[in-house]
């Protein structure tokens, strides 16, 4: 991992497969976002059902800003589900 360029979407598998972890895993299924902290202090986060797919990279900073945030209940509008929108049809 010293050796390759880390970047934001990359694919998660090549930052190997050791250290990943599971901090929001509960019962829903073995759906969960699984993070990495990297050696330059950064994060990687991938999704558990796809561990190949893209790893999201943040910073250290915008890890300590997203989770001082979620704490704080500025992402509560992420748990609410989107309203239903009604589509109304003419007639003619």
């Amino acid at each position: 991992m010293d050796r390759i360029r880390i970047y934001n979407g990359m694919p998660a598998n090549e930052l190997g497969n050791e250290g990943w972890h599971k901090p929001w895993s509960g019962g829903n299924g073995g759906e969960c976002v699984e993070a990495m902290r990297l050696k330059d202090g950064r994060v990687a986060l991938r999704q558990s059902t796809d561990p190949d797919g893209p790893a999201l990279i943040y910073t250290h900073h915008e890890m300590v800003s997203f989770i001082e945030g979620a704490k704080a209940g500025h992402a509560d509008f992420l748990l609410t589900a989107a309203p239903c929108r009604r589509v109304e049809r003419r007639t003619a």
